[in-house]
Formats: structure tokens, sequence, C-alpha cells
């Protein structure tokens, strides 16, 4: 078995599943990790306030930097990788298809932004989670019918089978339209549409609208808590799917999701009005997502896969 280094990208996930009390077992289970990987990773790159992902990257570049021999890139080579990194490629996705490595694109982009340069301005923003204490409680109401995730079969959790999908809303300033996000969890293919209000109504027409043509690849949907998919029944009528919600307040049961909405933000920062987002600007925002190379994809995009699984689908009907 080929050992792959733990990214940048995974160095924040394992810090954000610690501060949510996660175990290195759970933590490694999410990210489909051998736990000694994860154990040994928090052993060796934590400092004396605790595991932290930028520490952590840098010691880890540190011993990579001293175990092997730098080599020349050539300016040709960094201006391909430039190219990439402003249509927002990530450098882990850059560095499959390049003569340098994601840690090393890290640094070059470092070094751009002390001397001035805005290739940082491309990157993904990662922002520390915020733990909410309090009794636990759900806070929004009751969703009825609400089916839980642990009643969701266990197989879907290894992303084995396509057709799995979570759902969730990105929500514009002062709580005025919202990005309805989808995203099927084999193959990481992200579907948006843009709503004027945050109503159950709204929300599960969008889902329907943007899931029929695709129905054929649609078996379940994971939704987080909020009571704008009061309507989930609806969904499930309409596009043949089965609805489960997670658990309040455990962001990770939907990772895919919450990741997605990340990227979201990367073109859509949370100080701009989502009533400025015009639906050609969102479709453009879909198909970037949908065609960046995945790692965990063995760097194919999440467009071919899906668009290859709905062809199938198509010659069987």
């Amino acid at each position: 078995m080929n050992y792959r280094h733990l990214s940048r990208e995974e160095r924040y996930q394992i810090s954000a599943l610690l501060k949510e009390g996660l175990t290195q077992s759970e933590i490694a289970l999410n990210l489909n990790r051998h736990k000694s990987t994860i154990s040994r990773e928090i052993a060796r790159n934590s400092g004396l306030r605790g595991y932290r992902p930028r520490q952590a990257s840098l010691l880890a570049e540190e011993r990579s930097i001293n175990s092997r021999n730098a080599r020349q890139i050539t300016e040709a080579d960094w201006l391909s990788v430039e190219t990439l990194l402003k249509i927002q490629w990530s450098p882990e996705q850059i560095a499959a298809g390049a003569p340098v490595s994601h840690e090393t694109i890290y640094r070059h982009i470092y070094a751009d932004k002390a001397s001035g340069g805005a290739l940082w301005t491309h990157l993904r923003c990662q922002k520390k989670r915020r733990k909410r204490y309090g009794s636990g409680r759900e806070r929004r109401g009751q969703i009825l019918g609400r089916r839980p995730i642990s009643k969701r079969p266990a197989h879907i959790e290894g992303r084995r089978q396509i057709g799995h999908w979570e759902g969730d809303t990105v929500i514009g300033v002062r709580h005025q339209h919202a990005v309805v996000s989808l995203v099927e969890r084999k193959t990481g293919y992200a579907i948006l549409a843009k709503v004027h209000r945050k109503t159950s109504d709204l929300v599960s027409g969008a889902i329907i609208r943007r899931l029929n043509p695709v129905r054929a690849l649609v078996k379940t949907i994971t939704y987080d808590n909020g009571k704008e998919f009061a309507e989930h029944a609806r969904i499930d009528k309409a596009v043949g799917s089965t609805g489960y919600f997670a658990d309040p307040f455990a962001s990770w049961q939907r990772g895919s999701n919450e990741n997605l909405n990340g990227l979201i933000r990367q073109y859509i920062p949370k100080s701009r009005p989502l009533s400025s987002v015009t639906d050609s600007e969102l479709a453009s925002i879909e198909t970037r997502l949908n065609n960046r190379p995945r790692k965990r994809l063995d760097f194919k995009t999440p467009h071919e896969l899906f668009t290859q699984e709905l062809s199938r689908v198509a010659l069987r009907a």
C-alpha cells in the first residue's frame, strides 16, 4: 500500500474535528485514513498550544525539505502554476499535474505575498470553527417526519455508491437571499441554486428543479437541520429520494457539504450581498467547482465521473 502524506486541507480538517470533540479513531474514519496516521500526525506536529494546522504543515514541510534535495523549477512551470491559481485551483490540485509539490507552491504564494503580490487572494479561506455551548437542544423547532441520520444505511458512509447527496443553504447578509448547495458524496459533484428567501417552499422548489434532470442518480439526501428543509417529503416524492437529517450541531456528519460551502465562500464572501449574485455567475461558479480535479478522485473531476455515470444510466434505460 502506498502512503499518501497528509495535505494542508486534511490538517485543517483534523484541527476542526478535534475542536468538535471527536476521537482520533473518529477523525480517521472521517478522513478515510488509518488511525495511526492521525495519531502520528498529532503527536509529531503539536506544539505548546496544541495541534494547529498551519504550524503542523510548516513542521512537516521542514522535515520534507531536510530529507531530500531540492529540484529546479522553471519559469514556465511557475507561469502554469500561477495561471491555475488564478482560476482557484488549490496547490494540491495543481501539484498533481505539475513538477512541483503543493508545499512548494504554498511557499511560492507566501513569498509572493511578502513582496506585495496577490496570489494568496486566490487561496481558499480557512476559518476557525466556533463550538456552540449550551444544552445541545435543537433551537429551530421541529421538522415533521424528520428522519435522523442514525437510520441512514451504514454503507452510505463509505462513499462507494453514487446517488447519495448532502444539502444545505449558504445565507446572505442580514439573512436576505440564499444559495441552496447540494453535493453528491461519491463524486463531489455540486449543484447550486439561488432563492430570494430562505423559505421551505422556495428551497424545496429549487432542489426539485435542479435534481429532476439527474433524478436517476438521486437515492438519498442528508440535510442540515434548518427549517428551510421542512418540505423534505415533497422533495422525496418529486425526485424519488429518501431524506435524512444530520444531528444538531454535528456539521462533520455532512463533511462534503461543509467543504462545498467553504469553496462557495471563496467566490462569494460573507460581506457580499447575495442579491448581487446573478444566476449566470452562480452557474459559472458551479462549473468551476465541478471541473477542478480532486485528490480523492485520483485527480479526476466531479463533472467527469458524474456525467460518466449519468451516461451509463441512460444507456441501461
